[in-house]
């Protein structure tokens, strides 16, 4: 028996502002499920911990527009998710919370230890503040036009539009998302993580220590934050929702959500400790001890640099071993969106499909977005289901099932001579099991469950190859061969799927009468089943899903879809806060003529634009790439804003801004004079 690994597995903390989509399940959920049922299955100490995230800015959002408390909202979404999680058949050791008061006093712990170490810096700083809600607006409760794109719905952290990581004072006419007012500045004191101080053992860490286990999307992203240089980041914020900061002079601050929820994994795991009676430390500080993040990309800096770093500044705490994040699952060839609608909630699909929570486990992990972005598509769905489960396992577990009981009464045969062509499929068993077994250690989770329907489609073949039902009567020893045969596979497939597909493993399990078989049983190679050994009549493990199933499904998405449209039809943007005319008349707005057009290098949105002026040519950096070629834009005139305050994006000087229109579906529209007039004419 080899010794025993410990493991402490953890997936991001779901964010208590709605339910859970497939997004989230094919990015996280399912894969981390996946990986601690495996390491339990080989005999490891693996907790697997998670809660809800309730604390920040999208939360007390939502509250506002419910009108209802921050807490009645999070009570709302966590019973939720939790109870969805559970019919889904995630296996969480303990789903806590943070609002808890558990939490409260471990975040609050954990802050005061780095306080009193000196590891941060405290400074003033001015911030945005709402003249008329009377409080200081935190990121997201600040909206302008990105620097970066000329997006006009940016929030204070990020553009939605360009991606870019923003800062609330970067955005240019900035307002309040809660009153709409003009903010302005106030001098406010927060306390900063110096990140920049842990740079150098971070890179030698990550890029040095992790460069052939990281995946290469992960690596990458670290690469490019450490290559921009690591800065201080705030880790309190003036809110009144969330873990108080414990420090004097500090009322009316809590600590930043990106602080407080990464220490929700050390809480969790506190809280499972208390249940079952276990010390929770030699999972978070035994060396011995592997830490593995299960997370989306959106969440790659925080647990390879900043929830590190954290750790090491507090001391005596483990860094993760592995942060295995994958890319993002698309719907339909469209991005998911809560605020549209756009989705596949896990609550609502388990009340569309009572009883098949395996067939989106497979679907997703088949599908699972692990080194690029992919697309779920119902048609998609129903084909895996109809063809793959039903044609593939199902088949195959029943057609063993129907006959063991027709020729043998339901109980595995007694083997005379096996033949090679026997041998080989016993010794495929083995083969395959330490096969999965070996990209599920590499987190390569879809080619895993390839393997595992590999096997099961061996079988369907060992069985057409050798025909028992034609051989029953001519060759009744080769038979039980087979059949024998057939059952130590059937076994091995109900073992295996556990990680996969629990729900049916169960089924066959049962129906199998499998005794107590761990995975190192099937690797090993050998009997499973023994003859003799009774087996139930089979029942069906899945059924063919209709095309008006799927119909339903889709209707349902372009229903929302139209209700979007029709919602975007009728509101417009609220018009934003007035202004003077004399404030109008600062604004230089010209036509220019694009002489020169290119795409900015490894940059997805970018265009860099040289312009006619009519008073020699300038560069202007545009988020404009994925709607026009550099080929169509050169020669067209555009309104150009020529008194904008120059600024460096990706090393170039941009001077001014181009405008744009944004039509019903998103898209960017040139905006320019109905005729060709000379450039650097006034428009007024």
């Amino acid at each position: 028996m080899s010794k025993k690994q410990r493991y402490t597995i953890t997936a991001a903390l779901p964010y208590t502002n709605g339910p859970v989509h497939i997004g989230h399940l094919a990015g996280v959920y399912i894969p981390a499920d996946i990986y601690a049922r495996y390491r339990k299955a080989k005999g490891d100490d693996a907790v697997f911990i998670c809660g809800s995230d309730e604390h920040g800015v999208p939360i007390t959002i939502r509250a506002k527009k419910e009108g209802k408390s921050p807490q009645e909202i999070v009570d709302k979404y966590h019973a939720l998710i939790k109870k969805s999680f559970e019919d889904f058949g995630i296996a969480f050791d303990n789903y806590s919370r943070t609002s808890l008061p558990l939490h409260h006093k471990t975040a609050s712990d954990f802050f005061r230890t780095l306080y009193e170490k000196g590891e941060f810096i405290e400074k003033e700083s001015e911030q945005l503040y709402d003249p008329e809600a009377h409080q200081f607006l935190a990121d997201r409760f600040v909206k302008g036009t990105c620097p970066k794109c000329g997006y006009e719905e940016a929030y204070g952290d990020q553009c939605e539009r360009c991606g870019t990581s923003l800062s609330p004072l970067e955005l240019i006419n900035p307002v309040s998302a809660l009153t709409g007012a003009k903010p302005v500045l106030r001098k406010t004191k927060h306390w900063y993580l110096p990140l920049d101080k842990h740079a150098g053992w971070l890179r030698k860490w990550i890029l040095e220590g992790h460069r052939h286990d990281w995946k290469p999307n992960v690596l990458g992203q670290v690469k490019s934050w450490l290559d921009d240089g690591l800065r201080p980041r705030a880790v309190t914020r003036d809110l009144d929702w969330g873990v108080p900061v414990p420090v004097e002079g500090a009322e009316g601050k809590v600590l930043y959500v990106w602080f407080d929820a990464p220490i929700g994994y050390i809480s969790s795991t506190k809280e499972w400790a208390e249940k079952t009676g276990k010390d929770w430390e030699p999972y978070w500080k035994d060396p011995n001890t592997k830490l593995i993040h299960f997370i989306g990309k959106d969440n790659i800096v925080f647990h390879t640099i900043i929830f590190p770093a954290m750790l090491h500044a507090h001391g005596g705490y483990i860094l993760p071993d592995n942060v295995p994040a994958n890319e993002f699952l698309n719907l339909e060839g469209d991005k998911i969106s809560t605020s549209r609608n756009w989705a596949v909630w896990l609550h609502e699909y388990l009340e569309d499909f009572p009883g098949q929570q395996d067939v989106l486990r497979y679907v997703l992990t088949a599908n699972a977005p692990e080194t690029k972005d992919n697309d779920f598509t119902w048609k998609d769905f129903q084909a895996r289901n109809n063809n793959e489960l039903v044609g593939n396992l199902g088949n195959f577990i029943n057609r063993v099932g129907v006959l063991t009981h027709k020729y043998y009464d339901g109980l595995v045969p007694e083997p005379a001579s096996l033949s090679d062509s026997d041998r080989e499929m016993l010794k495929k068993i083995s083969e395959s099991a330490k096969q999965i077994a070996d990209l599920i250690e590499k987190f390569r989770f879809r080619d895993a469950l390839a393997e595992y329907m590999n096997l099961s489609r061996a079988g369907n073949k060992y069985l057409a190859d050798n025909e028992p039902w034609k051989k029953i009567k001519t060759d009744p020893e080769t038979v039980r061969n087979i059949m024998y045969t057939a059952n130590q596979i059937v076994a091995a497939l109900g073992v295996l799927g556990q990680v996969f597909l629990p729900f049916t493993a169960e089924k066959i399990l049962q129906m199998w009468h499998l005794p107590t078989l761990s995975w190192e049983d099937v690797e090993k190679g050998g009997e499973l089943l023994p003859p003799g050994h009774q087996i139930d009549k089979p029942q069906l493990l899945f059924t063919k899903i209709e095309d008006d199933v799927i119909q339903r499904q889709i209707d349902k998405l372009m229903k929302a879809r139209k209700s979007n449209e029709t919602a975007s039809a009728g509101n417009t943007k609220p018009i934003k806060p007035g202004i003077s005319f004399q404030d109008f008349q600062k604004n230089d707005i010209r036509v220019a003529t694009v002489k020169e057009a290119e795409r900015v290098p490894k940059t997805d949105k970018l265009m860099k634009l040289s312009l006619d002026t009519g008073n020699g040519e300038v560069t202007v950096v545009s988020g404009i790439a994925q709607y026009f070629k550099p080929e169509d834009l050169i020669g067209k005139q555009v309104l150009w804003l020529a008194n904008l305050q120059p600024r460096k994006i990706r090393g170039i000087r941009s001077q001014g801004m181009i405008l744009m229109a944004e039509d019903a579906d998103g898209k960017l529209v040139l905006l320019g004079p109905e005729k060709s007039v000379k450039p650097g004419s006034s428009v007024s």
